[in-house]
């Protein structure tokens, strides 16, 4: 049973290659939304739902590649490219961009089923992975300033002392931050403690 919040992008500049995937996808339960160039998807507000974009690889105007690479700079939508011609060469960068598969038409319905089956797995575990980042987030940014700079101290394996001595405070109010800390970050053990502080470390070292 497919979730009612998932949806399938397709843009295509052949309206027939639209209707017939569009008819295909109702067909097997999904919710769809069709597109006949990349410049009207781009333009288009999205929802905030579980998606995937299946996109024509050569279409008038913008092709499939500059489509994939401006949606790239604001989402992590899963790709799945189609076309009426096999290309190596763009099927090389379209894997390098990130799609989930190439596919040339005409199409295999089982192996494009396959592909959004793939595809849609591929955006909940990314929005997962976002949404979890945004509460360890939040959490980080409920910490004080103090206790925010004692945390990644703590997390390196400094002692509550040396800690102290690095801020220039004293042995005890490390322990009271560190309580703090623990019980704000929610981490039931010192252990989970140091993983939250390595992927906030880890994203914000990306985002740099």
């Amino acid at each position: 049973m497919e979730s009612a919040s998932e949806l399938i992008y397709v843009v295509d500049d052949d309206g027939r290659v639209r209707e017939a995937l569009a008819a295909l996808l109702h067909a097997s339960g999904r919710d769809v939304q069709t597109f006949n160039s990349g410049q009207e998807f781009l333009d288009t507000p999205h929802q905030n739902v579980v998606a995937c974009l299946i996109l024509d690889m050569r279409m008038s105007g913008m092709s499939g590649l500059e489509v994939q690479k401006r949606v790239s700079r604001t989402s992590q939508i899963p790709v799945i490219f189609i076309t009426g011609r096999a290309d190596v060469p763009s099927a090389v960068l379209a894997m390098k961009g990130g799609a989930i598969d190439f596919l040339t038409k005409p199409l295999d319905e089982d192996a494009l089923m396959r592909a959004v089956d793939a595809a849609l797995a591929r955006a909940r575990v990314l929005r997962k992975e976002a949404e979890d980042s945004a509460a360890l987030q939040a959490l980080h940014q409920s910490l004080t300033p103090r206790e925010q700079e004692l945390l990644p101290l703590l997390a390196s394996g400094r002692l509550n002392k040396q800690a102290a001595e690095v801020l220039g405070i004293t042995e005890y109010t490390v322990q009271v931050h560190r309580g703090r800390i623990m019980r704000k970050m929610q981490a039931d053990s010192f252990a989970t403690l140091v993983r939250q502080t390595y992927r906030l470390q880890l994203e914000t070292s990306s985002t740099t």
